[in-house]
């Protein structure tokens, strides 16, 4: 029982916690049959465990399958709020998600719930933070690191909320230089800060432009492990955000980004992206930034505690571990 316990622990050692589950231990045995508990993320999962295990028989009865058909689907109805590895503030954050994020309830615990992104993201994320169904479909996206949400279309009314870096709002009405809007409230901002979504760029030459502008928007928001908006952001959030803007869907981590970008070699172009790894890492990839033009680069870095410009082959930190680039933008 030992031998085949630990070949279980292996088993979910090769699984990313950040896209799977694969959470399984003996239950007992009974006349040869090992009864297996826990959870996987879907029914495919069932057959990998047959498959590595031909000649033992397996009761798999008790196993939970979490993703199905006709999951509840819920959005975020707060500003922000973190996702997290287990069902507690008390851990590090994984990632945050903004207003109007939709999640596919997979599990439940207290006030808690396990949730998938569209992406295939999971993580837990306190439920009093959400709102069942969906959020109404935005129109346009926010452009500052943080705005106020005032209650009237002028600097001096009283502020109702915030409003972070990308999140999708409904504009509801304007008057003059202020746009009325909903998100978690509804309230006025500068029009100024907003980008329709049917006007994001649409040729590479267009968003290339458009991404330096953006990026130089985020100067000196601090850096936050796990963060996504002008509140802290980390590095592979910073570059998400800032493809969000011009209307591109990457991955939610570096690795990720890593894996899924179109490999590229120099000369660099305004968007490729710069991959690096540091050694006391699990991961392959732990950094990234993206390219102003050849070795300039913008980045959320831990070292300078926020976004800031470097280039790569003079600053001896980032030459010593840059491993490679790629694209999103290159056909």
């Amino acid at each position: 029982m030992i031998n085949l316990q630990s070949k279980l622990d292996e088993l979910a050692s090769q699984h990313d916690r950040r896209i799977s589950v694969f959470d399984i231990k003996i239950q007992g045995t009974q006349n040869g049959t090992f009864a297996l508990t826990g959870c996987l993320l879907d029914e495919s999962q069932l057959g990998t465990l047959s498959h590595h295990f031909p000649d033992l028989k397996l009761d798999t009865a008790s196993i939970r399958i979490l993703h199905g058909s006709h999951l509840p689907r819920m959005h975020v109805a707060t500003n922000l709020t973190g996702l997290y590895e287990q069902p507690t503030f008390g851990m590090p954050l994984s990632s945050e998600l903004q207003y109007g994020t939709e999640v596919e309830i997979l599990d439940g615990q207290g006030r808690w719930v396990f949730t998938r992104q569209k992406d295939g993201y999971l993580g837990w994320v306190y439920k009093p933070y959400l709102a069942e169904g969906l959020a109404t479909k935005a129109s346009h996206l926010v452009l500052a690191p943080s705005c106020e949400l005032r209650a009237g279309p002028d600097d001096t009314s009283e502020i109702v909320t915030r409003v972070l870096s990308g999140t999708g709002v409904v504009l509801e009405e304007i008057n003059g230089n202020w746009a009325k809007v909903t998100v978690s409230k509804t309230g006025w901002m500068p029009l100024m800060l907003l980008r329709a979504i049917n006007d994001l760029p649409e040729s590479i030459e267009e968003k290339r432009k458009t991404l330096i502008e953006d990026a130089m928007r985020m100067i000196g928001v601090p850096y936050l492990w796990g963060g996504t908006s002008g509140n802290g952001i980390d590095c592979s959030g910073f570059v998400r955000l800032l493809h969000r803007w011009v209307g591109v869907d990457v991955p939610r981590d570096a690795d990720m980004q890593h894996a899924a970008a179109k490999p590229v070699e120099p000369p660099f172009e305004i968007g490729d992206l710069f991959f690096f790894a540091e050694s006391e890492s699990k991961r392959k990839i732990t950094h990234m930034g993206m390219s102003f033009g050849g070795w300039k680069m913008v980045h959320s870095s831990r070292g300078r505690n926020g976004v800031y410009i470097d280039n790569v082959q003079k600053r001896q930190s980032l030459k010593e571990i840059y491993v490679s680039a790629g694209s999103f933008l290159r056909s």
